[in-house]
């Protein structure tokens, strides 16, 4: 197997949240393929309900202290690493005190979503891809998990596209079953506008729930990987008729599956 430069992109990684299959995923994949010789960077939310001091994370100075708008409102970027000792992997955190400061991932205490998920969203997303490039590092493959991530691929294909650290990557998107209920902020296309996204291109988020966020990424991703069995019958029609790579579940309990993802990522390079 040759190998290749990864970024991965997760809306979350255990051991800093509770275990999920996405928590895991994430976390198995960034030290696999790593064992296999490709090289990795990980980059996850610095939520509030990480705890700093038990993880050991702290502040790259260096690649911290960039400002970023969103919505015509200045944001600092602040840029923490930690290292999950037992698998030798370094994880980047994107944070900032407006959006990743509360105390809570995606919901507050009552399990109500955060009406600014949209825009904490578009921070992460342009916080890993400011954050690449300042580490001079290109990547590959990109590969997106979460509907948190969905941002990044719009990206690279509109805002980043010309940047010779992105120029020539590969996109992935694991689809899980993550849905959240109602719609983002109306105004969530006309947000990711602003950065530099042709209007056309945001027509399919004009009414930004998630099974429209779901086919959007996918429309922008050059192959899918299906985490859940049940996707719906909406995103699964879509996803068959936009003709991507499609990789299908795989069963997790037998690691060959990680041989499968690398195959994958290969089939598209």
């Amino acid at each position: 197997m040759s190998s290749c430069k990864i970024l991965y992109v997760c809306q979350e990684i255990t051991p800093y949240l509770p275990e999920t299959d996405m928590s895991k995923l994430c976390r198995t994949l960034s030290q696999a393929m790593q064992e296999r010789g490709n090289e990795i960077r990980t980059f996850m939310p610095r939520y509030g309900n990480i705890n700093e001091r038990r993880n050991q994370l702290h502040e790259v100075i260096r690649l911290s202290g960039m400002n970023l708008i969103i919505d015509d409102n200045d944001h600092q970027l602040i840029i923490k690493v930690a290292s999950i000792p037992s698998a030798r992997v370094q994880i980047y955190f994107i944070d900032n005190d407006d959006y990743f400061s509360r105390k809570a991932t995606l919901t507050d205490s009552e399990g109500n979503y955060f009406p600014d998920n949209d825009e904490r969203a578009i921070f992460f997303a342009r916080g890993v891809l400011e954050t690449v490039k300042k580490l001079r590092w290109e990547p590959a493959i990109v590969h997106c998990h979460g509907w948190f991530t969905s941002v990044v691929p719009i990206y690279l294909r509109y805002v980043f596209n010309d940047d010779p650290v992105f120029r020539d990557v590969k996109i992935v998107t694991s689809v899980y079953d993550d849905a959240f209920p109602g719609e983002l902020d109306p105004h969530f296309g006309s947000k990711i506008e602003h950065e530099g996204v042709p209007a056309r291109e945001l027509e399919l988020i004009s009414r930004p729930s998630y099974e429209n966020l779901i086919k959007f990424v996918i429309t922008q991703s050059d192959g899918v990987i299906m985490e859940t069995q049940n996707p719906g019958r909406d995103i699964a029609s879509w996803l068959k008729e936009s003709g991507k790579p499609v990789l299908e579940y795989q069963d997790k309990s037998d690691t060959a599956y990680l041989d499968t993802y690398q195959n994958f990522y290969e089939g598209l390079l």
